[in-house]
Protein backbone atom coordinates (compact mmCIF):
# COMPACT_ATOMS: atom_id res chain seq x y z
CA UNK A 1 0.00 0.00 0.00
CA UNK A 2 1.61 3.29 -1.04
CA UNK A 3 2.37 5.72 1.70
CA UNK A 4 0.47 8.97 1.40
CA UNK A 5 3.47 10.74 2.96
CA UNK A 6 5.97 9.30 0.46
CA UNK A 7 8.24 12.18 -0.56
CA UNK A 8 8.61 10.70 -4.03
CA UNK A 9 5.01 11.41 -4.82
CA UNK A 10 4.80 14.88 -6.39
CA UNK A 11 1.76 16.96 -5.63
CA UNK A 12 -0.35 17.92 -8.61
CA UNK A 13 0.27 21.39 -9.92
CA UNK A 14 -2.56 23.81 -9.47
CA UNK A 15 -4.07 24.94 -12.73
CA UNK A 16 -5.02 28.57 -13.12
CA UNK A 17 -8.49 29.25 -14.48
CA UNK A 18 -8.50 30.55 -18.03
CA UNK A 19 -9.64 34.09 -18.50
CA UNK A 20 -12.56 34.89 -20.80
CA UNK A 21 -13.20 31.22 -21.55
CA UNK A 22 -16.63 31.93 -22.94
CA UNK A 23 -17.90 33.15 -19.56
CA UNK A 24 -19.44 36.62 -19.46
CA UNK A 25 -18.81 38.48 -16.25
CA UNK A 26 -20.78 41.33 -14.79
CA UNK A 27 -18.12 43.75 -15.98
CA UNK A 28 -19.20 43.06 -19.57
CA UNK A 29 -22.55 44.67 -18.84
CA UNK A 30 -20.79 47.85 -17.76
CA UNK A 31 -18.52 47.98 -20.81
CA UNK A 32 -17.42 51.42 -22.01
CA UNK A 33 -19.61 51.08 -25.11
CA UNK A 34 -22.69 50.67 -22.93
CA UNK A 35 -21.72 53.71 -20.89
CA UNK A 36 -21.67 55.75 -24.09
CA UNK A 37 -24.97 54.34 -25.34
CA UNK A 38 -27.17 56.97 -23.60
CA UNK A 39 -25.46 59.64 -25.69
CA UNK A 40 -26.62 57.82 -28.81
CA UNK A 41 -30.22 58.41 -27.73
CA UNK A 42 -29.48 62.06 -27.05
CA UNK A 43 -28.04 62.17 -30.56
CA UNK A 44 -31.31 60.78 -31.90
CA UNK A 45 -33.19 63.51 -30.05
CA UNK A 46 -30.83 66.08 -31.59
CA UNK A 47 -31.57 64.73 -35.08
CA UNK A 48 -35.29 65.25 -34.42
CA UNK A 49 -34.68 68.83 -33.25
CA UNK A 50 -32.54 69.70 -36.29
CA UNK A 51 -35.00 68.10 -38.73
CA UNK A 52 -37.90 69.87 -37.07
CA UNK A 53 -36.29 73.31 -37.09
CA UNK A 54 -34.98 72.93 -40.65
CA UNK A 55 -38.42 72.07 -42.03
CA UNK A 56 -39.99 74.92 -40.08
CA UNK A 57 -37.52 77.41 -41.55
CA UNK A 58 -38.36 76.10 -45.02
CA UNK A 59 -42.08 76.39 -44.34
CA UNK A 60 -41.74 79.97 -43.09
CA UNK A 61 -39.63 81.04 -46.04
CA UNK A 62 -41.46 79.23 -48.84
CA UNK A 63 -45.13 79.26 -47.84
CA UNK A 64 -47.76 81.94 -47.44
CA UNK A 65 -49.64 81.86 -44.16
CA UNK A 66 -52.82 79.78 -44.28
CA UNK A 67 -52.53 79.21 -48.04
CA UNK A 68 -52.55 75.43 -48.64
CA UNK A 69 -50.20 73.83 -51.15
CA UNK A 70 -52.08 70.74 -52.34
CA UNK A 71 -49.87 67.66 -52.53
CA UNK A 72 -52.50 64.91 -52.78
CA UNK A 73 -56.26 64.67 -52.33
CA UNK A 74 -55.74 64.14 -48.59
CA UNK A 75 -52.43 65.86 -47.84
CA UNK A 76 -51.58 69.58 -47.89
CA UNK A 77 -48.66 71.74 -46.84
CA UNK A 78 -50.15 74.74 -45.04
CA UNK A 79 -48.27 77.25 -42.89
CA UNK A 80 -50.01 77.86 -39.57
CA UNK A 81 -48.98 79.29 -36.20
CA UNK A 82 -50.07 77.37 -33.13
CA UNK A 83 -50.23 79.27 -29.83
CA UNK A 84 -51.47 76.19 -27.96
CA UNK A 85 -50.00 72.73 -27.53
CA UNK A 86 -49.72 69.87 -30.01
CA UNK A 87 -52.31 69.73 -32.81
CA UNK A 88 -53.53 73.30 -32.01
CA UNK A 89 -55.07 72.37 -28.66
CA UNK A 90 -55.72 75.56 -26.60
CA UNK A 91 -54.81 77.63 -29.65
CA UNK A 92 -57.52 80.20 -28.87
CA UNK A 93 -56.04 81.31 -25.52
CA UNK A 94 -54.55 84.47 -27.12
CA UNK A 95 -50.94 83.64 -26.21
CA UNK A 96 -51.46 83.92 -22.45
CA UNK A 97 -50.27 80.34 -21.99
CA UNK A 98 -46.89 80.90 -23.74
CA UNK A 99 -44.58 80.87 -20.74
CA UNK A 100 -46.62 78.36 -18.78
CA UNK A 101 -46.42 75.86 -21.64
CA UNK A 102 -42.73 76.67 -22.17
CA UNK A 103 -41.96 76.03 -18.50
CA UNK A 104 -44.00 72.83 -18.55
CA UNK A 105 -42.17 71.61 -21.67
CA UNK A 106 -38.81 72.43 -20.07
CA UNK A 107 -39.62 70.47 -16.91
CA UNK A 108 -40.86 67.49 -18.94
CA UNK A 109 -37.75 67.60 -21.15
CA UNK A 110 -35.43 67.58 -18.14
CA UNK A 111 -37.32 64.66 -16.62
CA UNK A 112 -37.16 62.67 -19.86
CA UNK A 113 -33.42 63.42 -20.26
CA UNK A 114 -32.75 62.06 -16.76
CA UNK A 115 -34.89 59.03 -17.54
CA UNK A 116 -32.94 58.34 -20.75
CA UNK A 117 -29.60 58.67 -18.97
CA UNK A 118 -30.66 56.16 -16.32
CA UNK A 119 -32.03 53.47 -18.63
CA UNK A 120 -30.13 54.28 -21.81
CA UNK A 121 -27.33 51.72 -21.32
CA UNK A 122 -29.59 49.09 -22.89
CA UNK A 123 -31.35 49.49 -26.22
CA UNK A 124 -35.14 49.15 -26.05
CA UNK A 125 -38.32 50.51 -27.56
CA UNK A 126 -38.77 52.49 -24.36
CA UNK A 127 -35.54 54.49 -24.65
CA UNK A 128 -36.02 55.10 -28.40
CA UNK A 129 -39.52 56.37 -27.72
CA UNK A 130 -38.25 58.66 -24.98
CA UNK A 131 -35.56 60.05 -27.30
CA UNK A 132 -38.16 60.86 -29.96
CA UNK A 133 -40.41 62.55 -27.40
CA UNK A 134 -37.47 64.54 -26.02
CA UNK A 135 -36.50 65.77 -29.48
CA UNK A 136 -40.07 66.75 -30.29
CA UNK A 137 -40.55 68.54 -26.98
CA UNK A 138 -37.34 70.55 -27.41
CA UNK A 139 -38.22 71.41 -31.02
CA UNK A 140 -41.56 72.91 -30.04
CA UNK A 141 -40.09 74.47 -26.89
CA UNK A 142 -37.59 76.41 -29.01
CA UNK A 143 -40.42 77.81 -31.14
CA UNK A 144 -42.46 78.79 -28.13
CA UNK A 145 -39.61 80.61 -26.40
CA UNK A 146 -38.16 82.32 -29.49
CA UNK A 147 -41.34 83.02 -31.47
CA UNK A 148 -44.20 82.83 -29.00
CA UNK A 149 -45.92 80.18 -31.12
CA UNK A 150 -45.18 76.83 -32.77
CA UNK A 151 -44.83 76.59 -36.54
CA UNK A 152 -47.09 73.92 -38.07
CA UNK A 153 -47.30 73.05 -41.75
CA UNK A 154 -48.42 69.42 -42.23
CA UNK A 155 -52.14 69.11 -42.87
CA UNK A 156 -54.02 65.85 -43.42
CA UNK A 157 -57.70 65.74 -44.34
CA UNK A 158 -60.46 63.52 -45.63
CA UNK A 159 -62.97 65.34 -47.81
CA UNK A 160 -64.06 68.29 -45.62
CA UNK A 161 -62.70 66.90 -42.35
CA UNK A 162 -59.28 68.41 -41.53
CA UNK A 163 -56.98 67.11 -38.84
CA UNK A 164 -55.25 70.02 -36.99
CA UNK A 165 -51.97 71.02 -38.62
CA UNK A 166 -48.80 69.61 -37.06
CA UNK A 167 -45.04 69.40 -37.61
CA UNK A 168 -42.07 67.03 -37.39
CA UNK A 169 -41.80 67.52 -33.62
CA UNK A 170 -45.45 66.51 -33.12
CA UNK A 171 -44.91 63.47 -35.32
CA UNK A 172 -41.86 62.40 -33.30
CA UNK A 173 -43.80 62.79 -30.05
CA UNK A 174 -46.64 60.60 -31.39
CA UNK A 175 -44.28 57.89 -32.66
CA UNK A 176 -42.39 57.98 -29.37
CA UNK A 177 -45.60 57.64 -27.38
CA UNK A 178 -46.58 54.68 -29.57
CA UNK A 179 -43.24 52.99 -28.84
CA UNK A 180 -43.74 53.53 -25.11
CA UNK A 181 -47.18 51.92 -25.31
CA UNK A 182 -45.79 48.99 -27.29
CA UNK A 183 -43.00 48.52 -24.76
CA UNK A 184 -45.46 48.76 -21.89
CA UNK A 185 -47.73 46.06 -23.32
CA UNK A 186 -45.19 43.72 -24.91
CA UNK A 187 -41.73 44.66 -23.66
CA UNK A 188 -42.14 43.30 -20.13
CA UNK A 189 -43.65 40.09 -21.52
CA UNK A 190 -40.65 39.48 -23.78
CA UNK A 191 -38.24 40.12 -20.92
CA UNK A 192 -40.04 37.64 -18.65
CA UNK A 193 -40.07 34.79 -21.18
CA UNK A 194 -36.29 34.06 -20.96
CA UNK A 195 -36.49 34.08 -17.14
CA UNK A 196 -39.34 31.55 -17.16
CA UNK A 197 -37.40 29.28 -19.51
CA UNK A 198 -34.45 29.01 -17.09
Amino acid sequence: MPNATNPKVKPKAKTKPKKNAGVHTNSAVQAPSNKLLPWLWFGLALVVVISDQWTKVLANSQLLYNQPEIITSYFNITLRYNYGVAFSIFDDAEGQQRWFLAALALIVSIGIAIWIYRIGKLASFEVVGLALILGGAIGNLYDRVMLGYVVDFIEVHYQNYYWPAFNIADSAICVGAGLLLYDGFFGSKQESEPEEAK
